[in-house]
């Protein structure tokens, strides 16, 4: 009988999907592909290709350690297809396979060329669901339909029920099923963090990495110092190291920014989960562990475990309800190229620097960095969405379509109009300077509003509040802002629009900033 062949993608990185767990080693074959098309379709970061080409690579050894049959192609094979569905082709035409298997991809893009390739093929293609998630497109779906708000708060609350996270008989653990409020600290002048876990590279990462740079010497982000885990045994020791010396103080710090910390209290764990060496499950039993043996406090566990059970299983619920249309909505209509400082983070702004550079070295940034420093300056300075979401794709090596859409077309710019969010996520420099001390060495100042030392955060703030009463006024969630708004001066309004529209005349020219 003949059989099929497995299709495993470089963020598919989990023995117990169904498609290893079901594969009948003696007659099918896997595949996996360092895939030039994938690779460069979007400029990636080097670090985030070197990672998800090591770990595919140690994926692939511990496969064909268990008698896995597999066909594995290296980006710099000579016989390298160069894409996917070619990879494929190559394959059936080598071996008699009747037909081929692979498990639901993370991009609508892929997705949809995936479900034409058997009458590209003529085989049957088979298109398994990915079950390492908590919830299905379908439920997500079902969960949505004819509600006016999709609010993740809800979607959330059912996670928990469904699933008997946190739960104590039907109510939520502590009689709250959130504890944010208690998660909003600065981090105090001289709180020790703990460092990172790390791992030396073996050959087969030592290889990747002169590949990378070798291949991508133009791509953004710095390759070395590179130690990352790429293999689930190291992926663990990750995981373990959070619980032990991170998360009971995770809660309190998960807001907070500190210059020359980009790591904090943070799980460093997304990187893991969404390339498949950690499953969201396991990680969540362990924080619930920690919790019910007294080691780390509720507000720190449940602000962590629903950050996974909860956004990110609605954040991918709510890609595939709202593709394509999602990629390419625009409801403020900007249209600003993304500024050259991106790339490199020379400007005078010092909360951006710190975050682009730390982006362009660790290829992370945490998620108040991500959104209220870095999307808070994009959506207050009207960048453009695309620009703006193939930046977030490609800088972040936890960054895939299914992942990042959601959190920067609906989260940080609210170009879906507010499908996702309940309002924009702006603010002034005064947010920024209470969770972090990136002022104190910036070359503008927090405290000014208005002139040249100013931080453009508070005048571009009042602008894109001037500029947009008409979409916003009537959203109950802007009531208050406006009514400050109604209060200031004309002079002062006039002050603030002057100063936004010379300080966006620059950015328009890549002057300095």
């Amino acid at each position: 009988m003949s059989g099929c062949l497995r299709l495993i993608l470089g963020d598919q990185l989990t023995e117990d999907l169904p498609i290893i767990r079901d594969a009948n080693f003696s007659r099918d074959c896997f595949l996996m592909a360092e895939v030039r098309e994938e690779a460069t379709y979007v400029r990636h970061h080097k670090k985030k290709i070197a990672f998800l080409f090591s770990a595919m690579r140690h994926f692939a050894t511990a496969l064909e350690q268990r008698g896995a049959p597999l066909r594995y192609i290296r980006f710099n094979d000579d016989d390298n297809p160069g894409s996917l569905l070619e990879a494929v082709k190559q394959i059936l035409a080598e071996r008699n396979l009747e037909q081929v298997v692979v498990t639901m991809p993370g991009e609508y893009r892929l997705l949809k060329s995936m479900q034409q390739w058997s009458s590209v093929l003529g085989v049957e293609v088979t298109i398994l669901p990915d079950t390492r998630f908590l919830s299905s497109p379908e439920e997500f779906s079902d969960w949505a339909d004819g509600k006016k708000q999709l609010r993740m708060e809800f979607f959330y609350r059912e996670m928990r029920r469904k699933h008997n996270v946190l739960m104590d008989g039907k109510n939520p653990v502590g009689g709250k099923w959130n504890y944010d409020a208690q998660n909003r600290e600065p981090m105090p002048a001289g709180q020790h963090v703990p460092g990172t876990t790390r791992f030396e590279a073996d050959d087969i990462t030592q290889a990747v990495i002169d590949l990378v740079a070798e291949y991508f010497p133009d791509h953004f982000g710095d390759l070395m110092p590179f130690n990352m885990a790429v293999t689930r045994p190291q992926a663990l020791q990750v995981l373990d190291g959070f619980i032990a010396h991170r998360l009971k103080d995770f809660g309190r710090y998960q807001d907070a920014m500190v210059e020359g910390q980009p790591w904090l209290f943070h799980s460093h764990l997304s990187f893991y989960i969404n390339c498949g060496l950690l499953t969201p499950r396991e990680v969540i039993d362990a924080a619930e562990r920690e919790y019910h043996a007294g080691n780390a406090p509720l507000n720190s566990v449940e602000g962590f475990i629903r950050q996974i059970l909860g956004w990110r299983e609605y954040v991918r619920g709510f890609y595939w309800h709202f593709m394509p249309g999602l990629k390419s909505d625009n409801y403020f209509g900007h249209e600003r190229d993304l500024p050259d400082f991106f790339w490199n983070g020379h400007t005078n702004m010092n909360c951006l620097r710190q975050c682009i550079k730390e982006t362009q070295a660790n290829a992370y940034a945490h998620h108040i960095q991500r959104l209220m420093v870095l999307g808070n300056f994009c959506l207050l300075t009207g960048l453009s969405p695309t620009q703006v979401q193939d930046w977030y794709l490609l800088v972040y090596a936890d960054a895939y379509e299914w992942v990042e859409l959601p959190n920067v077309a609906g989260m940080i710019l609210y170009s879906d109009g507010g499908n996702l969010a309940s309002k924009p996520y702006v603010a002034s420099g005064s947010y920024i300077n209470k969770m972090s001390d990136y002022c104190k060495n910036c070359g503008y100042q927090v405290s000014k509003k208005t002139g040249p030392k100013a931080c453009p955060f508070n005048y571009l703030y009042w602008r894109f509040i001037d500029a947009h009463q008409d979409r916003l006024r009537n959203n109950p969630r802007m009531g208050m802002i406006y009514k400050t708004y109604d209060r200031m001066a004309d002079d002062k309004i006039a002050a603030m629009r002057d100063d936004a529209a010379i300080f966006l005349t620059k950015l328009s020219k890549n002057e300095e900033v």
